[in-house]
C-alpha cells in the first residue's frame, strides 16, 4: 500500500471530477433574435397587465367599505400571478434564465370561501406580482424602445439607398442631415451617412438589445423568483437537518444493537463465570483458576470490541491527530489491499473530517464484504469548495445505495452536511465511489 499524506493546505482549483454536459451556448444571431423577441413584446405584454392589475386594484380598494371590495383586490392578485406566471415562461425560453416558480400560500383543504378569498392576500408573493405588474411597465418602456429603435436604426440606415428614391427631392431645397454636419449636400452624401449609421447599428445591435434584455429581465428576476431561491435554499437546509437528525438516530440504533449482541452478551457470560470461580475456589482450585483465564479472555475480547465500537462513535485518532493521521490508521487494517493518495488539510471543521473517515470507512467495509475485489484505491483531495473522496475497487460491481450495504445510510450521512453521493457500479465491476463534502477553504 503506498500513501501520499502531505499536511500542507494549499488546495487545487475548483474542478468536478465527472463534470455535467455543458449546455451548449446560444450563438450571436440566435441571442439576438431571443433578446430582441423579449425586449420587443415586453411592452406588449406590460401595458395590458398593468392596466388590468391597476384597474382592478383601484376598483377593489374603492369597493374596500364594502366586502365586495376584497374580493376584487383579490382578483388583482390572481391576475397579476397569471402575468408572473407568463413572465417566468419568457425567462426560461427566451432569456434561458431558470426562474423558479415560488411556493404560493394556498388555503387548508376543506376551507371555506371567505378564507380562500383571503389568503392570496396574506402571501407575499402575491405582492410581489402585483408590485412587477407596476413596475415592470416601466422597464418594457425603457426595453421595448431601446429594441426598437436599434433594429429601425439598422434596417432604415442599410436599405436607405432603396427606399430614398422615393422621396421627393428639390434641388432647390437640399437641407439634409449629412449637409448640416458638413458632410456634403445632396443625395450621396445622406446615402453614405445612412450606410455608416445602419452598419453601426447592426455591428452595435447585439449589445443594444442585450442590454435591453437585461434591464427588463433582471427586474422580473428579482421580484419573480428570488423568494423561489430563497425558499428552496430554506428547504434544502431543512432536508439536511432532518438527514442529520435521521443519520445520528440510525447511528444510535445500530450502536445499540451491536452494544446488546457484543460487549453486553460477553459481559454477563463474565458476571456468569466469575461467580462460578467463586464457588469452585474452596473445592476445585484448578477450575477456578481455568474459569478465571476464560474469564480474563472474555474481558480482553470485550474491551477489543468496545474499542471498535467507539471507532464508529468518534475515532481517538481522528479527535486527537485530524483526519490524515485516522485515514491511515484506518487503510492499514483493511483487509484488502488498498493504494491511498491523501491530500487534505491540517484543520477541517469537525463535521467535514467525520463525515469524510466514516465514507472511506463505510465503502472499504463494502468492498471487503460485498465486491469480492483484490484490490481498492483510495483518493481524498480537498478542492476550492469541498473535500472529494473516490474509491474504486476492481470487484463484480453492482452496487448501489438503493440496495442497502450500507450505501442508503452513507448517502444520507452526506446529505446532513449537505454533500452528495455518486456510485458507479456496472455488472461486472468496477465501482467507484465519489462523495462530495462540501469546504470552504480557511473556514
Amino acid at each position: 500500500m503506498t500513501e501520499t499524506l502531505p499536511m500542507s493546505p494549499t488546495q487545487a482549483p475548483a474542478t468536478d471530477p465527472a463534470p455535467a454536459a455543458p449546455v451548449a451556448s446560444p450563438t450571436v444571431l440566435r441571442r439576438t433574435l431571443r433578446d430582441s423577441g423579449y425586449a420587443l413584446t415586453a411592452f406588449v405584454i406590460a401595458l395590458p397587465a398593468f392596466v388590468l392589475v391597476v384597474v382592478t386594484l383601484a376598483l377593489g380598494v374603492g369597493l374596500s367599505v364594502v366586502v365586495a371590495g376584497v374580493a376584487v383586490v383579490a382578483l388583482a392578485t390572481q391576475v397579476a400571478r397569471a402575468v408572473a406566471a407568463l413572465e417566468r415562461v419568457r425567462l426560461r425560453s427566451l432569456q434561458g434564465r431558470t426562474a423558479p416558480t415560488p411556493d404560493y400560500l394556498r388555503a387548508e383543504p376543506g376551507a371555506g370561501v371567505v378564507r380562500r378569498v383571503l389568503t392570496p392576500l396574506r402571501d407575499p408573493q402575491s405582492w410581489l406580482d402585483v408590485l412587477w405588474a407596476v413596475l415592470g411597465l416601466a422597464t418594457s418602456v425603457v426595453a421595448s424602445a431601446l429594441a426598437l429603435v436599434w433594429w429601425l436604426a439598422a434596417l432604415g440606415g442599410l436599405s436607405y439607398w432603396f427606399w430614398s428614391q422615393f422621396i421627393p427631392y428639390d434641388p432647390d431645397d437640399n437641407v439634409t442631415v449629412a449637409s448640416l454636419i458638413g458632410l456634403g449636400e445632396g443625395r450621396g452624401p445622406e446615402r453614405w451617412l445612412m450606410l455608416g449609421i445602419g452598419v453601426f447599428a447592426v455591428l452595435t445591435l447585439p449589445l443594444a438589445v442585450r442590454l435591453a434584455a437585461v434591464v427588463h429581465a433582471s427586474l422580473a428576476t428579482v421580484l419573480l423568483s428570488s423568494r423561489a431561491e430563497l425558499q428552496g435554499e430554506v428547504r434544502r437546509v431543512a432536508d439536511s437537518r432532518d438527514a442529520a437528525h435521521l443519520a445520528e438516530a440510525d447511528s444510535l440504533r445500530r450502536l445499540e444493537r451491536d452494544l446488546h449482541d457484543g460487549p453486553q452478551q460477553r459481559l454477563v457470560r463474565l458476571t456468569m463465570d466469575l461467580g462460578r470461580a467463586r464457588k469452585q475456589l474452596a473445592d476445585d482450585p484448578q477450575r477456578a483458576g481455568e474459569t478465571i483465564d476464560e474469564a480474563l479472555r472474555q474481558a480482553r475480547e470485550t474491551v477489543d470490541e468496545l474499542r471498535s465500537l467507539s471507532r464508529g462513535i468518534a475515532p481517538p485518532l481522528l479527535v486527537d491527530r485530524g483526519l490524515a493521521v485516522a485515514l491511515e490508521e484506518m487503510l492499514s487494517r483493511s483487509p484488502v489491499p488498498v493504494e491511498a493518495v491523501v491530500e487534505v488539510p491540517e484543520s477541517l471543521p469537525p463535521q467535514v473530517e467525520t463525515a469524510v473517515y466514516f465514507v472511506v470507512s463505510e465503502a472499504l467495509t463494502n468492498v471487503a464484504k460485498h465486491s469480492a475485489a483484490a484490490t481498492a484505491r483510495v483518493e481524498v483531495t480537498t478542492l476550492a469548495e469541498e473535500i472529494q473522496v473516490r474509491v474504486a475497487d476492481d470487484g463484480i460491481g453492482g452496487a448501489h445505495p438503493a440496495k442497502g450495504h450500507g450505501l442508503a445510510g452513507l448517502q444520507q450521512r452526506l446529505v446532513g452536511v449537505e454533500g452528495r453521493l455518486e456510485v458507479v457500479s456496472p455488472e461486472g465491476g468496477p465501482t467507484v465511489l465519489t462523495a462530495h463534502v462540501p469546504y470552504v477553504g480557511g473556514r
